[in-house]
């Protein structure tokens, strides 16, 4: 793991740690929950399991399995490991989930919607003059759109990465860094926007700095000794606001 020590580093404000970085010039999305609604595939859930709530469960267990994958030296897709994952659940709670299920959720995963307050956001940030690009663990689809596509928003962004090139999910490094040297910018002129703490952490250990949007089930963690988000947000214009506050005065 690289971390450029002469740019990123702890401080002490307030009582807590506020991560160093530099001016972003370069807006860094995550794609899953911080832009598309996973909550689109709860009634898939709720006829499944006769419980919507179970979907968390799921995705819970799509984060770890693809962290301890990567951590275990293998790879394997994140469409194909979420498929899985919806039988193992299954297993866990005693439900038959049919190779119909397998197709909707594969379906549903593909045509998530944007959040309503999406649009909006990117709207502000690319009228400020912000580079954007995005960065997933979802695979590319090669037989049609992307998640991206399918929800209107890959217009506001030059550039859809995604850690099938790196094989290695995110927060490995190794993600982070296919943005930085595929783009030729220093990690400390990247701005990582995602709704997990998870992920603003590893591309803050990088040199990225960060914003976290707490969607739904989302908050920082509040541990001195770990990076913060440099900006926290109810909802993307509420980021975007904050972020030309700082950094596009006018």
């Amino acid at each position: 793991m690289n971390h450029d020590l002469g740019t990123s580093g702890a401080r002490q404000t307030s009582g807590s740690a506020e991560w160093i970085g530099g001016e972003p010039s370069v807006l860094v999305f995550d794609v899953n929950e911080t832009l598309i609604d996973f909550e689109s595939m709860s009634p898939l859930f709720e006829r499944i399991f006769g419980d919507r709530r179970v979907m968390r469960e799921w995705l819970g267990h799509l984060i770890m399995y693809s962290m301890t994958i990567t951590l275990s030296g293998l790879y394997e897709g994140f469409f194909t490991l979420g498929q899985g994952l919806l039988r193992m659940v299954g297993e866990i709670h005693g439900v038959r989930v049919t190779d119909a299920d397998i197709e909707e959720l594969r379906t549903g995963m593909l045509t998530m919607p944007a959040h309503p307050d999406v649009e909006p956001g990117l709207s502000r940030l690319k009228d400020a003059g912000f580079r954007m690009v995005t960065l997933t663990n979802s695979p590319s689809n090669p037989q049609g759109r992307s998640p991206l596509e399918h929800a209107g928003l890959a217009h506001f962004f030059e550039r859809q990465f995604t850690i099938e090139t790196t094989r290695a999910y995110k927060p490995a490094p190794h993600a982070y860094h296919l943005v930085t040297q595929s783009l030729r910018v220093p990690p400390t002129t990247c701005f990582m926007v995602a709704a997990h703490v998870w992920d603003t952490v590893g591309a803050q250990s990088v040199g990225y700095t960060a914003g976290l949007v707490t969607r739904p089930g989302n908050a920082p963690l509040p541990v001195d000794s770990l990076p913060q988000p440099n900006l926290v947000a109810q909802d993307l214009p509420d980021l975007a606001d904050q972020l030309i506050r700082r950094w596009r005065p006018s």
